[in-house]
């Protein structure tokens, strides 16, 4: 039990109201109500909890909807707590009782915040630049979401219609010379009517390696269909207009990264996290408001199970025994680690330990997990001194 706190406040977070329960360091209940998520409600409830004693703060949500109690809490001079969805579910289901009510949760959270405090995550938002940073990343995954359903909208219906243009161009979508012929031409039968040298033109003209080949590419590929399908007129009105859209978003992308990058440098860390290898702007500010400056985990170790990087052990006597992929972990961060850690394989260090993990018999993603998993503990070490990230010393022979 944790009595360094005389009241525990959980609050179920909610858009038009919360529901908040004040639990003293016996278990007590001293507050179980509705609270309106407006400023002056939540103040008046925190100053007469803080009556007391100590208050800590405990949400199932900081971001969004949260975003308010967690930022007046900070004001009145509490401590505020973060208890994760995952841990809420599963600790729900040691309490009595089927129901799911706001009542219900807010009282797990805040018993949960008394007698179980190795559960809770530390809550930044009370930093300002992170706030910032928050919305634009979260905008940022959005506008990603979108780029990769309108491509596989495009690749299906090419698929649909012209199987072999679409292994040509498919592969290809997001490029700025495919967009643009998808745009000016259509589907199969306006790039046919288009002729070669316009394809060319337009290829040329934003991809001036690739343009002619790909040119020439396209047009063998039409070559090897003679029949329409049907749904190819519709094809050719909606195929551009989904180029167009794809552009659009693509754009955005770019000025939202800009802006990214640049509230990122003015971070202490920002410089720490981008000099790791395969850590570029988008990861290094996902890691960033994930991870913080690690000061939450004890070691690297826990840093990697809260990722879901970290092999979970399963064993019963002698009838079951192994290691296996962990199921559960903050996804964000576990894909951002992994993403780093494939475009770190251009990095010796990295692509020797990837190559040996291939030849124990490791599948590719099996192996990526494994190099993402030990360079958790060099990111995690990184954090804790401060440090730029340093190549290992070869000995000499």
């Amino acid at each position: 039990m944790d009595t360094s706190y005389a009241v525990f406040c959980g609050i179920d977070v909610g858009k038009g109201e919360h529901h908040a329960v004040g639990l003293t360091a016996a278990g007590k209940k001293i507050y179980d109500k509705a609270l309106p998520n407006d400023e002056t409600k939540l103040r008046a409830v925190f100053d007469g909890l803080a009556a007391h004693g100590p208050v800590l703060v405990i949400v199932d949500q900081p971001n969004t909807i949260g975003a308010l109690p967690v930022t007046i809490a900070r004001a009145c001079g509490h401590d505020v707590a973060y208890l994760p969805g995952l841990s809420m579910r599963r600790i729900a289901d040691l309490y009595p009782g089927q129901a799911k009510t706001d009542a219900r949760d807010a009282f797990i959270i805040a018993d949960t915040a008394r007698t179980m405090p190795h559960t809770l995550r530390r809550v930044d938002t009370g930093d300002e630049a992170l706030a910032e940073l928050e919305v634009l990343v979260g905008f940022d995954d959005d506008l990603a979401g979108e780029a990769t359903r309108i491509s596989n909208r495009i690749r299906g219906l090419l698929t649909s219609v012209h199987p072999a243009l679409e292994r040509v161009l498919g592969p290809r979508v997001t490029h700025p010379a495919v967009l643009e012929i998808l745009s000016r031409c259509g589907g199969p039968a306006g790039i046919r009517q288009a002729g070669k040298r316009k394809l060319t033109t337009l290829a040329v003209k934003h991809a001036p390696r690739m343009g002619a080949r790909l040119a020439t590419e396209i047009l063998t590929a039409l070559e090897t269909q003679s029949v329409t399908v049907p749904g190819s007129k519709a094809a050719e009105i909606v195929l551009p207009k989904l180029a167009d859209s794809l552009k659009e978003v693509l754009l955005q992308r770019k000025t939202i990264g800009d802006d990214v990058e640049r509230m990122l440098d003015d971070h202490p860390l920002s410089r720490v996290l981008t000099s790791m290898p395969g850590i570029g702007v988008r990861t290094a500010a996902r890691n960033l408001l994930e991870v913080g400056d690690g000061s939450a985990f004890k070691s690297a170790g826990h840093l990697a199970a809260y990722a879901g990087i970290a092999p979970v052990t399963h064993r019963s006597g002698s009838s079951i025994r192994g290691e296996h992929p962990a199921r559960s972990g903050n996804r964000k961060l576990k894909r951002a680690l992994f993403l780093s850690a494939f475009a770190a394989l251009g990095d010796p260090t990295s692509r020797g330990y990837y190559d040996r993990k291939r030849a124990e018999g490791k599948k590719h993603n099996a192996a990526l997990i494994c190099l993402a998993r030990r360079r958790c503990d060099v990111l995690y070490a990184m954090l804790k001194n401060k440090t730029h990230y340093q190549p290992p010393v070869t000995a000499a022979a």
